[in-house]
């Protein structure tokens, strides 16, 4: 995956370009401070992903939690769709009002 990330950047190994890399890494003139620096890098690419993992981990249980709590109280469901339709008046109306109050405008520049 960490070689699909530096393919997508159009960069390779220590943030060369691919003809710039494969050409040192051809002629043999890579050297060991260029092999270090593309570890760390590699090391912080992979810290990231960890992290982003960790983070879709939590909100998949968070989401699997409400699932079940959800379905074990019905009373819950009720009350959320009774909160997203007075949700979808209110909206409703605020674009109603916010129209009104453009067309009057208009009209007084009128």
């Amino acid at each position: 995956q960490w070689m699909t990330l530096c393919a997508r950047r159009g960069l390779t190994a220590a943030g060369r370009g691919r003809g710039q890399w494969m050409a040192e890494m051809e002629s043999g003139e890579h050297n060991y401070d260029s092999v270090s620096k593309m570890l760390r890098d590699l090391n912080k690419d992979l810290e990231k992903m960890l992290e982003e993992m960790e983070k879709i981990s939590v909100q998949a249980t968070w989401m699997a939690y409400d699932m079940v709590v959800m379905r074990t109280n019905p009373a819950l469901a009720d009350s959320m769709r009774r909160l997203e339709e007075a949700f979808l008046k209110c909206k409703e109306e605020v674009e109603k009002n916010w129209q009104d109050i453009l067309k009057e405008t208009t009209k007084d520049k009128e």
